[in-house]
């Protein structure tokens, strides 16, 4: 039986201390489309943007970078703007005991826009230790229904807060 799935996530101000602290990269292309990746150690298909807690001592911003890095091989982007709050999920009843040592309810999550600068074949998910075995580029508008249903709740607040915001960027330059 699956968990249902939970209400939308509300931005807070401050993260909850029952929840892991975490960093989420909403990674657009110079036509504000979203990478998503598909992740390996799951049997269903399970896309998602990168994301990742962050470590003792770390900022968020300095966590987003290094989950960008780790979890998709590159450091050509720019942070456009973070989430106004953040953004909390609960884990399955079934995975809850097992991720995190069972230490966390769920992950809260700040949320970054970035602007990826590079080239498609500066993305490289054979990292050291690999989270996903394919990406691509997807539709704002699509983005939520790539993902597991039990964090759809909190990507579609972000992808809500997002949106409106991103129509107002300048147009993006293509890398030379």
């Amino acid at each position: 039986m699956t968990d249902p799935v939970a209400p939308a996530s509300v931005a807070v101000d401050q993260p909850d201390p029952a929840y892991r602290p975490g960093v989420g990269l909403m990674l657009l292309d110079a036509a504000n489309r979203v990478f998503v990746a598909r992740r390996i150690d799951t049997a269903e298909a399970a896309w998602q943007m990168p994301q990742g807690g962050i470590d003792e001592g770390e900022t968020p911003v300095q966590a987003a970078l290094r989950e960008m890095l780790e979890e998709i091989g590159t450091s050509a982007a720019e942070i456009l703007f973070e989430s106004r709050g953040w953004y909390t999920y609960d884990l399955p009843a079934d995975l809850a005991g097992k991720l995190w040592r069972g230490r966390y309810r769920g992950q809260t999550q700040k949320w970054f826009a970035l602007r990826f600068t590079g080239r498609d074949a500066d993305i490289d998910l054979a990292t050291e230790h690999p989270e996903f075995d394919a990406w691509r580029w997807a539709a704002l508008d699509e983005v939520t229904d790539l993902i597991v249903p039990w964090k759809r709740p909190l990507y579609a607040a972000v992808v809500a807060e997002f949106k409106d915001r991103l129509t107002t960027l300048p147009a993006a330059r293509l890398p030379s």
